[in-house]
């Protein structure tokens, strides 16, 4: 295990800490989430009675193969808690998230989540957001208009693509990935994103997180609101 996934599951243990007995659990999505939700499959395995509700389709198929009970987000009366990783984050608790593509489901869970834990290795914190490229998500129809707006907004985009084919969303959607490096009012960029039809989110969680739990060497430091 490297140094780095030695982190990130130093902070999924901690967090997997608040999760008790009946909780309804939003189960993130990615490499440092992935580790929470194999640490939750252990204790489920020992008698810890949960219901997971997942933000991906390979969580999804994480989740199941660990035997842990999903329920579906229309299904749950609430969320108690969510779990999931972040791309960066900022001394405020502001993120970025949407690496592995799963933005819409993951801060639909968010929004619906009673409490919001992140979990991150220390390379992930930021003095200041904007080295790892914002990801949206927009509808396939209204990319080409979307890409040819962003590029005037100086926002340089770029269409993710997987494996040389694009990259489509659990939800049949586009990612477009932008520079935001040189953008200081993040609350006004997000919203003038969210006001161009097509686009359907944007991977800037700005006062979404409670917690923040990061693994730093051989520990953890904890962030709170």
């Amino acid at each position: 295990m490297t140094a780095i996934d030695h982190e990130k599951k130093l902070a999924a243990l901690e967090a997997v800490k608040y999760v008790k007995q009946g909780m309804t659990v939003g189960l993130g999505t990615g490499s440092t989430a992935n580790f929470m939700i194999k640490e939750l499959g252990i204790q489920v395995a020992n008698g810890l009675n949960i219901k997971g509700v997942p933000s991906s389709e390979n969580t999804r198929k994480l989740a199941l193969d660990l035997n842990i009970p999903l329920i579906s987000l229309e299904k749950a009366d609430s969320i108690d808690l969510t779990i999931d990783g972040t791309d960066e984050f900022d001394p405020y608790l502001q993120l970025i998230k949407g690496g592995g593509g799963a933005l819409l489901h993951e801060k639909i869970l968010a929004h619906n989540s009673d409490l919001v834990i992140i979990i991150a290795d220390s390379h992930k914190q930021v003095d200041r957001l904007g080295s790892f490229k914002l990801p949206i998500e927009t509808i396939p129809l209204a990319t080409r208009k979307i890409m040819q707006l962003l590029d005037n907004m100086q926002l340089q985009p770029i269409m993710r693509k997987k494996e040389e084919q694009l990259f489509i969303t659990d939800e049949g959607n586009h990612i477009i990935d932008l520079n935001i490096k040189h953008i200081n009012n993040l609350p006004l960029l997000n919203y003038t994103l969210k006001q161009i039809p097509g686009i359907v989110e944007t991977g800037l969680f700005l006062d979404m997180a409670d917690i923040i739990i990061v693994g730093k060497g051989a520990s953890t430091l904890t962030f709170k609101k």
